[in-house]
């Protein structure tokens, strides 16, 4: 489990590309592997991946056909920077919201406004999860708690606002138009946005 408050970014620095598999070596801030573990769970752009082995501030991690077709994990490059978060223990601060690092989809950078204080990035996704992104609501962006701004279901696109805070940490500051960031879409969100379908295409079964 994770929160989508980012403690950093980690580099790449090796790739070794095989037949729908990756193995991926990140270089660490000072400190970000403390008490780590092989077997261990970090969010990298949000994607949750498990620690394969690990060197000082080095760690390995092996990325599977799935995770390569869903994420944006594939289109690495040895030098790319990344927000890496460690999984959340029980007991610590939850500042964003939860999330599982298992990623709905990517999403694509349509317009990018920046203004003395603010960045707003507006994404565009596919139709089928407009229905899930509310304004108000939740969202991760490679693996960053973000509040929904405007939503405009007919575009299928959304609205995120970035503060200054959130550029100085993480890499969404480097975002352009045309590329591309991994979505995870708010559990809870899906959860009643099911449930009111289901219940409601039961009601309309019953008065036909």
């Amino acid at each position: 489990m994770f929160t989508g408050i980012v403690q950093g970014m980690a580099r790449v620095v090796a790739l070794e590309v095989r037949d729908q598999f990756v193995h991926l070596s990140m270089m660490f801030p000072q400190g970000g592997l403390d008490r780590v573990q092989t077997g261990a769970s970090i969010a990298l752009n949000g994607v949750c991946l498990t620690v394969t082995s690990f060197d000082g501030d080095s760690a390995q991690f092996d990325i599977i056909d799935e995770t390569l077709d869903k994420t944006t994990l594939g289109d690495l490059a040895v030098g790319q920077e990344v927000n890496f978060e460690r999984a959340a223990a029980f007991g610590s601060e939850i500042g964003g919201h939860l999330l599982s690092g298992h990623i709905s989809d990517t999403a694509e950078v349509v317009q990018r406004i920046d203004t003395e204080d603010n960045c707003v990035l507006t994404l565009s996704v596919h139709s089928n999860w407009i229905d899930y992104l509310l304004p108000k609501g939740f969202v991760a962006i490679d693996g960053v708690s973000l509040t929904i701004g405007v939503v405009d279901v007919d575009r299928s696109t959304f609205q995120v606002h970035l503060i200054p805070e959130t550029l100085r940490v993480t890499n969404l500051g480097e975002m352009r138009v045309g590329m591309h960031m991994n979505l995870e879409l708010d559990s809870m969100t899906q959860a009643v946005v099911h449930t009111v379908r289901r219940v409601l295409s039961r009601r309309d079964a019953k008065q036909e």
